[in-house]
């Protein structure tokens, strides 16, 4: 038998899930300035790109507007445009670095639509690549990440730098 070795896996299984109360993820990194320990690659005017820690795939990333809401009615029209860029930014970053077949980008509005932050929109780009679907996740409910966040992010963090300057 082999062993799956996702140790930061443990860290989100244990602890207890945002409630009402706690402060957004989304917002609470963003005031802190420690972007490579929250993950956050990038900042734009209006929205920026940050990995997720707990990925569907390596090189799993989020857009999200810095304004804090749940509607996506709410978002202004350079709000919009700003999120759409990042999304764009964010699929050439993924190409040039991970070399994925293809991308699932999507956005879970509400708790039935298996929103893990409700009140705070954000768009998924998760890269996929053939073959990358297996038994893992039906059998075991187990994802296998090949490679540590901090490598990822660095690796990353350096192409979405130089690609953002001259992405139009």
């Amino acid at each position: 038998m082999e062993n799956l070795w996702a140790p930061w896996r443990m860290e989100y299984i244990l602890k207890e899930k945002q409630g009402i109360s706690e402060p957004c993820i989304f917002c609470h990194r963003l005031k802190q300035k420690r972007d490579r320990k929250n993950l956050i690659l990038y900042r734009s005017e209006d929205a920026f790109i940050i990995m997720n820690r707990y990925p569907y795939n390596n090189g799993h990333l989020m857009v999200v507007p810095y304004r804090h809401s749940g509607d996506i009615s709410d978002l202004e029209t350079d709000e919009k445009a700003d999120l759409f860029h990042l999304v764009q930014l964010s699929i050439q970053v993924l190409q040039k670095d991970m070399i994925p077949h293809g991308f699932n980008i999507g956005m879970n509005l509400g708790r039935v639509a298996g929103a893990g932050v409700e009140d705070h929109i954000h768009f998924h780009v998760v890269p996929r690549w053939n073959g990358d679907t297996n038994f893992m996740p039906v059998i075991s409910n187990t994802k296998v990440i090949s490679e540590a966040l901090d490598k990822s992010y660095q690796k990353l963090a350096k192409t979405v730098k130089k690609l953002a300057k001259d992405f139009k």
